[in-house]
């Protein structure tokens, strides 16, 4: 099977999900950071540098021999049964991964918005909305959840799952300080989410991972 994930040259959030899931799972592929020249020619017509359009125009897409697919969700789903990070026969552990992956989104989506008004003063008080009200919001459903997994540190089960992923690069980006208006302290409240944080930070191939890629720890 050939791999290829095409995406922009961010370590956060949503292809990060998909590039650890393979990794993770020892499982061979091409990341196709797009940038230059490729880029422009995709935001202009959506064309690939493999020549296929994007379904959406948008990125990410996953090749899987020649055949192309898009969103962030349904290419983790993929990847992660692949890797042994999402379930193939557990039908009730797959919604629970299913829901944090999805409010993942979610929450990316408020963050867009915030972020969408071109009047300073306008997008500030969006901002300031954002992380006063939306994100604590989110912040503690998320907390809630890995609290009522009582077997580990994980939001399902025993085992790191894509959803685990999905949050831990998420609240990467949010309390990066790339996001103008959102604190780089405001996860500091949030013991089982800084736990959790934590935890696949010493994962070694995530280790591994973050020293080959980008010879730091982002």
């Amino acid at each position: 099977m050939k791999i290829t994930l095409y995406y922009f040259k961010i370590p956060f959030w949503r292809a990060e999900v998909t590039r650890l899931s393979l990794y993770i799972g020892n499982i061979p592929f091409e990341d196709y950071r797009i940038e230059g020249d490729d880029y422009d020619k995709f935001k202009q017509t959506g064309e690939l540098p493999n020549k296929k359009i994007a379904p959406f125009k948008q990125l990410p897409v996953l090749d899987v021999d020649g055949k192309i697919f898009a969103q962030t969700g349904a290419i983790a789903r993929f990847c992660g049964k692949l890797s042994g990070l999402y379930p193939k026969n557990d039908d009730y552990n797959a919604a629970l991964i299913d829901q944090i992956i999805e409010g993942a989104q979610d929450i990316n989506y408020l963050v867009t918005l915030s972020g969408r008004d071109k009047d300073t003063e306008r997008k500030n008080t969006a901002r300031n909305i954002l992380a006063t009200r939306h994100l604590p919001k989110w912040f503690q459903f998320l907390e809630n959840l890995l609290k009522q997994n009582t077997k580990s540190i994980y939001f399902v089960d025993n085992d790191l799952t894509i959803a685990d992923l999905a949050i831990w690069r998420l609240l990467g980006w949010l309390k990066s300080g790339m996001l103008d208006g959102v604190p780089t302290n405001i996860l500091d409240e949030y013991d089982h989410l800084n736990k959790l944080r934590e935890e696949i930070y010493k994962n070694p191939k995530v280790i591994k991972w973050m020293d080959e890629v980008y010879g730091k720890t982002i």
